[in-house]
């Protein structure tokens, strides 16, 4: 791949339009760059900040060569962008992260598939494709099991518990409501926590990974980052190792987000990869030398790729819901940094902001 250095005043397209394409959005502003956002979404975060928008959907041919022809590079902050869209915009302009690394990442069998030829360990998983898959399943990895649709899901959408009671054909009709569907049923892990590493790769190879931080999650959904990881210096040292790996073998431009377990043991076992930046990263907003907005678009405009140590400890809380109506009082709060997102309706289970405690410890418990 020749190396595209792009100068500011060149404009970049977003694919998709929320708060991760906002915040990318944002961070390209400040580097001087112009962002065109493509999202079937009206009143997306991202176009509220962009200095364009289309919005149509993601098959409208016409649409995307308009697109295509306005933008110098495409980057995404969704990796469940129809891979037709972008292998159709591969063929106008530069796409970083490509089609070749969607088609890992957006599909369970296939991302494990890949983690695993790499000698990497997961936790135990079995294809699913109906019913009887499941009863398979099941007798091999046992009880309690996790069944999980295998393109589409995110924030715990997508997924039944199979506990010990569960019967394979409810389950399977619970996920698949009677269509044709590819699933994954993933052993149960007794993990003494999550974690994830985020890893930057530009166009020449280089590399720059942030380092691992905890994760907590309610309801599926991450509820809090800890930054860094209460884990040993050599457990984090091996999931940054593995971050790497998996980012240079995928060839990714642009950002690897890779979420791991830990198991008690100390053993790291690769959970699930995200192509774009992540929700756990958002705390290098403000406690680190560059955020992984700007990273992101560092590497898929050509620019050296900036540093990535911690400037100091901290905890990152997602505003969930109703969380956001505490903004009079965090944006108050000396240690809080507050980002909010722009969205006008409050959902339950809608991201809405987020609130990053700097110098923070858990052991401090920041307000949340």
């Amino acid at each position: 791949m020749s190396v595209l250095t792009l100068p500011p005043g060149a404009t970049l397209g977003m694919l998709g339009g929320g708060q991760l394409g906002r915040m990318t959005a944002l961070a390209a502003a400040r580097l001087g760059y112009r962002t065109h956002v493509y999202t079937p979404e009206p009143d997306s975060p991202c176009a509220e900040v962009s200095a364009a928008a289309t919005v149509a959907d993601f098959a409208d041919a016409a649409a995307l060569a308009a697109f295509a022809a306005s933008v110098d590079v495409v980057t995404l902050e969704w990796e469940n962008v129809p891979p037709e869209t972008v292998a159709a915009l591969e063929r106008m302009v530069p796409v970083r992260p490509g089609a070749a690394v969607l088609a890992v990442t957006r599909d369970r069998i296939r991302e494990k598939s890949f983690v695993n030829g790499l000698g990497i360990a997961t936790a135990p998983w079995r294809p699913a494709h109906s019913a009887a898959d499941v009863a398979v399943a099941i007798a091999e990895l046992g009880r309690p099991a996790v069944l999980k649709v295998a393109r589409l899901g995110y924030d715990g959408k997508g997924q039944v518990r199979l506990g010990a009671e569960s019967a394979p054909e409810s389950a399977w009709h619970e996920l698949a409501g009677g269509h044709a569907l590819d699933a994954v049923v993933e052993g149960f892990i007794d993990f003494a926590c999550e974690i994830s590493v985020i890893v930057a790769r530009a166009a020449d190879g280089t590399l720059r990974s942030y380092p691992a931080v905890e994760n907590q999650h309610e309801h599926h959904i991450l509820s809090r980052t800890i930054v860094p990881a209460r884990i040993a210096p050599e457990v984090a040292a091996e999931a940054e190792l593995i971050a790497c790996r998996i980012t240079e073998a995928l060839a990714v431009v642009g950002l690897l987000a890779v979420e791991m377990f830990v198991t008690r043991d100390g053993r790291v076992l690769v959970n699930e990869l995200a192509p774009r930046p992540h929700n756990s990263g958002h705390w290098t907003m403000d406690a680190c030398a560059t955020s992984q907005f700007e990273q992101l678009v560092r590497a898929v405009c050509g620019l050296p790729l900036g540093a990535t140590g911690r400037l100091c400890d901290a905890v990152m809380d997602n505003l969930i819901g109703g969380d956001v109506e505490r903004w009079p009082e965090l944006v108050a709060a000396p240690n809080a940094r507050l980002h909010l997102y722009g969205k006008r309706q409050v959902r339950p289970g809608r991201k809405m902001g987020h609130v990053t405690w700097i110098a923070a410890t858990p052991d401090s418990e920041p307000a949340r």
